[in-house]
């Protein structure tokens, strides 16, 4: 019967959910630039009468359904950040207007992941408005930085603000876009930093230098032969090396490079290791000396200086973990029966993308799982968009999800 109710209470909803949608599109929310959008969310959370709402010192925005404390609480999650819109002539709707048109929500985050938003928050509303029963707490979570990707917002959420308040969750919810597949998780994802290292002379006499960027060639080559040669994951498929960024100091006409340096993306399975990562370079490198004297080169994992719109600095190591969590998990096959109740029978997947789930996942332990409104490959593109039925849909499986596993 309280299944029933949901999809009854959120098709009536259809407006409110689009709406607040619309109304976190039209407010861009660049990484580190979120406080506007999370005034918004903290906003309609307290319009919907949420037991308890606040913003911690990173700036993350937590609303709570609470129950009566028996039971196992759930967390949905969702970031308020976004990437940049890029070229906007190669958008057909401006991307921080929030068009509606043709039964979608267009614009930049509307399917990463600010529609999920939506959903989320409205989903834990209906629990709420309906008085069902659950003895968990239902914890809505919206994080800042996601897009950085180095999970600072989650992690400073997790390891200080919710240890601080003594919120335990035991179940988290992703809502990144899997146009409402089940999904069980993702490879990790690590950038690298490799330099090669030369000497200036003036560009007339280049005989004179050592060019850092010619060094740095046979590098690429070994690179993409080790890509080649990556092992297979029985569920996520081939591990990759991509490279992503080149560039050389001190960059000037008539000046010899002295140092070149390449960033490289790396996807890796769960039974790869971030040391065994490492070593596969710096073979690479050393492989690479033993032909040629003059070749000197290090490679490192890189790190970044990350301030949130509270102004609070993270200093952090570019690098998610991957996770897994198998279909037939207690807590996973839970949820997923509990969309099987409000009529959704979605595929099983795994996202191509890294995720906040990371942190849940490996970082602390806790069982995690994604399912959001979007399609992934609209992520980033200036196709941007999602549609007003899966914003229903999500929420009502998202509240399906949030009773089964409070209960």
């Amino acid at each position: 019967m309280s299944f029933q109710l949901l999809k009854e209470e959120c098709s009536q909803i259809a407006d409110d959910v689009a709406g607040f949608a619309q109304k976190l599109i039209q407010t861009p929310s660049l990484s580190g630039e979120e406080e506007k959008v999370a005034e918004i969310i903290v906003r309609e959370m307290r319009k919907l009468k949420y037991d308890e709402v606040f913003t911690d010192a990173m700036g993350n925005v937590v609303g709570i359904i609470k129950g009566n404390g028996q039971g196992e609480n759930i967390m949905l999650n969702g970031h308020m950040d976004h990437v940049d819109p890029g070229q906007l002539d190669q958008w057909d709707y401006d991307p921080y207007e929030g068009v509606i048109f043709d039964g979608y929500l267009h614009g930049r985050g509307t399917c990463d992941m600010k529609g999920a938003i939506a959903s989320q928050v409205y989903a834990a509303y209906i629990i709420k408005k309906l008085g069902l029963s659950h003895r968990g707490d239902i914890i809505i979570s919206c994080v800042v930085q996601e897009e950085p990707a180095e999970c600072v917002g989650m992690a400073f959420l997790c390891d200080t603000t919710f240890i601080q308040k003594g919120i335990k969750v035991d179940f988290v919810v992703l809502g990144e876009p899997s146009n409402l597949k089940f999904v069980l998780g993702h490879k990790g994802r690590m950038e690298l930093e490799v330099t090669t290292v030369g000497r200036t002379s003036h560009g007339s006499a280049p005989a004179l230098g050592i060019n850092a960027v010619y060094k740095m060639l046979p590098v690429l080559d070994k690179v993409q032969t080790l890509n080649d040669n990556l092992p297979t994951h029985r569920v996520f498929g081939k591990s990759t090396i991509s490279l992503t960024i080149i560039s050389c100091s001190p960059g000037r006409l008539s000046v010899i490079p002295d140092r070149c340096t390449v960033c490289l993306d790396r996807r890796f399975a769960p039974t790869e290791t971030v040391e065994q990562i490492l070593a596969q370079i710096e073979t690479i490198l050393k492989d690479i000396e033993k032909e040629d004297p003059q070749f000197r080169g290090y490679v490192r994992m890189r790190e970044v200086d990350e301030v949130s719109y509270t102004g609070r600095k993270t200093r952090a190591r570019k690098l998610q973990l991957p996770w897994l969590i198998e279909p037939d998990h207690p807590k996973a096959a839970r949820a997923y029966a509990a969309l099987g109740e409000v009529g959704q029978k979605p595929e099983r997947a795994y996202w191509h993308f890294a995720t906040d789930g990371s942190h849940t996942a490996v970082v602390r332990g806790i069982p995690t799982i994604g399912y959001g409104p979007g399609e992934e490959g609209l992520v980033h593109t200036p196709k941007e968009r999602v549609s007003l039925e899966s914003l229903v849909q999500c929420a009502i499986g998202s509240a399906a999800i949030a009773l089964a596993i409070s209960q």
